[in-house]
This record gives C-alpha cells, structure tokens and sequence, in this order.
C-alpha cells in the first residue's frame, strides 16, 4: 500500500476533532462570524428575542415550560449548524496541525557572494541562492539551477518513489520540505517567506482562505430572499389572526406569542440547507485534497463540477506513453523470422521502451534470444535526430559475412537504402501507409541494404478509458485529444480511444486558440498539463491543473497541482466537482421540501383556535393531516426536528452523495425522486414521532 501523508488521514469524527468542533460550535455564536450565514444570523436573532422574554417570564414569575423550551431548540438549531461547519474545518485544521508538526524547523545553506552561510529557512527571501546536497531538507519553493539529484517528495505526495531533479526547463522545479537523497544540488529561492507551497497547503486544508464560490453566493442570495420573504410572511400574520380572531369572537392571544412566531419562521426558513451550506463547500475541497489535488480556490473546484469541454494530452492520459512492438510486417520473399531476428539484434543495445519491446517480442513469438553479439566485436549504432536511425554492425564470423542492420522511420531508411544504390519495395511503401492509416509507428528494418520489413509500434491505449470517456460524454462533457502526431494517426488513436475531437501537430498556441474558441461558444473548459509550453492554456483553462513534477510556469499558471502527477486525474477532479455540485443540489431539493412540509405541522397548530381544533370545524381543519397532539406539541415537535436534520444530514454532507455519471436532467429526476420526496415524507415521519414523545412524557 502507498505511503500517505498524515494531513490526508484525518477521521472525520475523531474524538479530538468532535471536541474540538463543540468548543467552535459555541464561539461562532459570535454574531460577527454568523453575519456571513445570513439564514442562521437570523434564527440567532429570533433566539435572543425569545431568550430575553424567557427571562422577562422568569423575573415575573410567570415562566412558561413551553417557551423554556422553544427557546432551548432555538439555540440547539444554531449549535447544531455551527457543528456542522466546525466538523469539516475540525478535519482541516488537525490536518494543516499535522502539517505544522512534519515541517519543522529548518536550516539553510544559504550562497551570498561565493561563501556560505547557515540562516533559518524562514530568513530566505525569492531569489537567494541555496545548496542542498544528500540528506539535506530543501528549505522553500525554487528551481534547481546548478546539478541534478534524487529527491524524496513523500512529505508532499505521499508516494514513497523519489524523482529525479536536475537544472533546466522540465524537471527543476523543488518543494519545500522534501528531502534530497543523493548527489548536490543548487537552488534559487521563488516564493516569499508564507508564500511557499507547503503554506498554501495549510491554508487551505484549514480552511482559514476559504473563499465563497460563485453557486455558493447566488445559492447564499437565494435563500437570503427566502428569509426575507417568510419575515414578511410572518411579521403580518398576527394581524391576520388578530383580524380572524375578532371576526369570530375567539382569543387568538396564546397563538400569536413571540417565541411560536419565531417557530413559525425558524420552520419555514430553509434552515436545513442554510446550516450545511459551509459544510458541503469546505468538504468538496477536502474530498479534493485526499485524492492529491491542490485547489488554489474553491472556484476551481467548483468549476471543475460545471466544465463540459476537456482537453486532454494524448501521450501518458489517453496512451500508456511508451511505444510497444505489436508485430513483425515482412517484406515480400523474406522469412518473418529473418527480419524478427534483425529487428531484435538492431535493438539489443537500445534500453528505450521500445527497443526492450522488441526484443521482447521477437522471444515471445519467435521464441527467439538475443545473440551475445558484444563477444564477437559488434558496432552499435545509437540513434541519431540526424540520421533517424539506429543499428548494429557485425563482423564476419565462422563462415558468415558481415552484417549490417539498421532500423527506423520509413523516410530515413528509404534515403538510406536508395543512396546504397538499392530500391525501396513498393508493397514495403504501402504496408507503411497502413500502418502509420491504423494509428501505428512503422519501423523499417533494413540488412546489408535489402529491406527486410517492417516493426508495427503501437502506443497502447489505457485499458478502460472509452469507458471513462462514454461516462463522460453521458454527463455531456466533450473530451478533446491533443497530441503531435499526424492527421492519419491522431484519427485512429482517437476513434481507439472513444474521444469526441482530436488536434493533430499541435502546437501551443493551437491549444491556447482551442481553448478560447471553446469559451467563446459558451463553455467551460478544462485541462491538464506540465510544462512551460501549457502555461498559457494552463492560465486560460476554466480548470488548468498542473503536475507537480512540472515545471515551476505551469504550477504558478494552473489553479490546480496535482501531487501525484498524474495526467489522468483531471477525470477524477471532474468527478469531485460534479459530486460537491450533486451534494448541494440534493440538500437543497431536500431542505426546500422538508420547508414545505413541516407547514402542515405548524399552521394548522397555530390556527387551531380558528379552525383546526377548534369546533365547529372549519376550513383549515382539512391541512391537519398530522393529527397531532396538542398545538403547543405539534409547535414543539416541529422545532425540534427542524433542528435535529441538520445534525443527521452533517454526515451525508461531509461524504456527499453517491456520484453517478449522468446528465444534468437525470440528476434533476434522481434529486427529485430522493431528496424531494424523501424532504415531504421526513417531517411528517419524523414531527409525528417526536409529537407522540412529547404527549407521553407529558412535557408541554
């Protein structure tokens, strides 16, 4: 099992984190923090109100036991909110504490002016120049600019395996706190002291930067005018009743008391969804941070639930990246086994991917082992970005001539053969032509100047991926493939692959041109890369991540770092996205519907005097479908379960709902069909059960 980090292990409900978030439960009564939760400012508000007529009561000597107790549920219902966010920061902050732990301090060794000296990590500033060599901590962010070493990232990655740092554009970019395992190293200081990556880690997975994302805001604004509306509703419904009272000659008095007016809000406000709102948002970045994906805003994670349109790189996300032989193509008149035999002597001495594949796969067909050709004076020849070629030269040994075999691209090697003096086969050409049709690479085998065929590499498409992609293309997001290849190959590798587009011979700015002209129609756009060439599509992307292992441009463009580098996880960010948006929309189906129930609870309560208990029966008797026990009870009962949902639904908030990969309309169904429904039923279930409590235990 890969070794993780210790900030991504946090327990949700850790006894320590609990604890912890029933002490925060209590300081965010403070109304300066509950002012920027709009809805629970104003059942805070309700509950002071309701707090000091209790104890108005109390000095009178006329307390009422009913108002104790809509008083108590008031506050529990703000507590029980507060919870919720405080649990989901609580992971954070033990999270960003563990972090503070494994970073301790630091000593560099810092370069001024040819010497060096011993200063506090904390001291340096961008741009100083430090040494780091085998077993040294690297102090902050920078790049290398002088050796290459090993390096032991699993402080940030939480993956055991070093990686290779060395100077220049691709592989220079250093983290703060990992460690250097082998040779020397120089690097230059880019980040300001509380500016490195280590720093924005912290920040974020405690929370303290956490921003309101745009759906948030309007969602936030929404339930705001929610609250707006229902104060008005419920500040003229005395005059309602006062009026109808009059009318029929009944005392509507006990009816229209402060504390079951604050009921009648607290209800019908969207209280359920306005005290789990902070909590769904500080969750999906979490959900984020455990799959080692760095958010630098929850914009950015927020974006990555609305984007339809990715961008994805061919070599290493769609294919495994390595070229494979896949098979031997003979030309006409030669044996298979005699060009299988060239190809695999050509490539004894060639250790890239594929080289090894087809010596490997001239033994597995063939049954053929690779002569030792070194014990008999072979010449090797490396390949060359002059000639596009490599092979092998073997001398004249126990009867047999001199052997000389090349491999590579059909251009390189029909320039070699003609120059010879020899012809290139037309069916070799045309074999060629097919090859490179399929999404193939042709390697032409050549012997003492007689083509002997051809070697089929193939760059292997990832098992599973036009799965992936057709569960993509049902939560209607078009996938586009970028790759350098040619038209021909580019089009087979993409109908191989199960993607909606491709770019051929792509070029920077044919990615950056991409990605406006996608925007420009309206969409939001992702993608995913590493180096200085994809910062400028990184910047532009709705959602840009950047590999960890890339350069310093990229991860400073993007708005994402991925820690594991890895290029297919623009897929699972996507998928974490769509599920904090999934998240939210079922609570907020769930919270509106539980509103609309919880009606037939307390206006018919509140009206009994009127019509619903009271005799002769009167129009509103048909909305006591409860039947409830008493109006003080059914008051009560709805109170309480109004605050006990937001505690039951924390967990479901926190994990989010089960992600499926469908559309938008399908999920407006699904929402509807659960969280709708299941919102009408719970109150009535639920306000039912608690009435029947309380009129046992005799409490009101």
């Amino acid at each position: 099992m890969d070794k993780k980090s210790d900030y991504r292990l946090a327990s949700t409900f850790d006894r320590k984190i609990v604890v912890q978030a029933l002490v925060d439960s209590v300081k965010k009564l403070n109304p300066k923090t509950l002012v920027r939760n709009p809805v629970m400012f104003v059942v805070e508000v309700v509950a002071l109100i309701s707090t000091y007529i209790v104890i108005r009561e109390i000095a009178i000597g006329r307390e009422s036991l009913f108002n104790i107790q809509i008083t108590l549920w008031l506050w529990i219902t703000v507590l029980f909110a507060n919870f919720a966010e405080a649990i989901a920061e609580g992971r954070g902050k033990a999270q960003a504490e563990a972090l503070r732990k494994a970073r301790s301090e630091t000593t560099a060794r810092r370069i001024e002016d040819g010497k060096e000296t011993k200063v506090n990590a904390l001291d340096l500033k961008k741009g100083d120049i430090v040494v780091c060599e085998a077993g040294d901590v690297i102090p902050v962010d920078g790049v290398v600019i002088e050796g290459i070493a090993s390096v032991d990232e699993s402080a940030i990655t939480g993956e055991s395996a070093p990686v290779i740092r060395e100077s220049g554009e691709e592989r220079s970019a250093v983290t703060g706190g990992t460690r250097v395992l082998s040779d020397r190293i120089v690097v230059r200081v880019t980040a300001e002291p509380g500016g490195t990556f280590m720093d924005k880690i912290i920040g974020l997975v405690e929370g303290a930067k956490r921003q309101k994302t745009p759906n948030e805001i309007a969602l936030t604004i929404l339930l705001s005018a929610l609250t707006i509306v229902f104060l008005l509703a419920v500040s003229t419904f005395p005059a309602f009743m006062m009026y109808s009272g009059k009318a029929s000659g009944i005392s509507v008095r006990p009816y229209i008391t402060l504390p079951i007016l604050a009921s009648l809000l607290v209800c019908l406000i969207p209280t359920t969804i306005g005290g789990l709102l902070s909590a769904i948002g500080i969750s999906g970045m979490d959900r984020l941070i455990r799959k080692n994906v760095i958010a630098t805003s929850g914009r950015a994670a927020e974006a990555a639930g609305d984007v339809d349109v990715l961008l994805l790189d061919k070599t290493g996300t769609i294919t495994l990246g390595n070229r494979m032989a896949s098979d031997f193509v003979p030309a006409p008149g030669i044996p298979v086994e005699r060009l299988a035999d060239a190809a695999q002597l050509s490539s004894v001495a060639d250790e890239t991917p594929e080289g090894r594949s087809i010596v490997v796969l001239a033994k597995e067909k063939y049954g053929m082992r690779a002569k030792k050709v070194r014990d008999v004076g072979a010449t090797f020849i490396p390949f060359s970005a002059q000639t596009k070629m490599s092979g092998v030269e073997i001398p004249a040994t126990d009867g047999l001539g001199p052997r000389s075999i090349r491999k590579g691209s059909g251009e390189a090697i029909k320039k070699y053969v003609t120059e010879l003096g020899k012809n290139f086969p037309q069916s070799v050409q045309k074999n060629l032509e097919e090859i490179a049709r399929a999404g193939s690479t042709p390697l032409v085998v050549v012997e003492n100047g007689d083509v002997l065929g051809i070697v089929q590499l193939k760059d292997i498409v990832k098992g599973g991926i036009k799965e992936r992609f057709a569960q993509l293309r049902k939560m209607g997001i078009k996938t586009v493939m970028i790759t350098g290849d040619n038209a021909l190959t580019a089009a087979a590798i993409a109908a191989e692959a199960g993607v909606d587009d491709f770019i051929a011979e792509a070029k920077p700015e044919d990615k950056l041109g991409r990605i406006r002209a996608e925007q420009a129609s309206g969409h939001l756009v992702g993608m995913i890369g590493d180096g200085t060439n994809d910062a400028p599509a990184l910047a532009q992307a709705d959602v840009g991540i950047a590999m960890n292992s890339g350069t310093q441009a990229a991860r400073e463009a993007g708005n994402m770092v991925d820690l594991d580098s890895n290029p297919t996880k623009l897929i699972e960010v996507v998928e974490t996205g769509k599920k904090l948006l999934m998240t939210r929309g079922a609570l907020t189906t769930f919270s509106i519907a539980n509103d609309v129930s919880k009606y037939f609870a307390i206006i018919p309560a509140m009206t009994a005097a009127l019509y619903a208990f009271g005799k002769p029966v009167g129009p509103l008797a048909a909305l006591n479908i409860m039947h409830l026990g008493s109006p003080q009870s059914a008051i009560l009962s709805a109170v309480i379960f109004n605050a006990i949902i937001i505690i039951l639904l924390v967990p479901l908030a926190l994990k989010g709902v089960k992600y499926r990969p469908v559309g938008a309309s399908a999920v407006l169904r699904r929402n509807l069909l659960i969280y709708g429904l299941g919102g009408l039923v719970a109150p009535f279930i639920g306000i039912k059960l608690i009435d029947m409590l309380i009129n046992a235990l005799k409490i009101v």
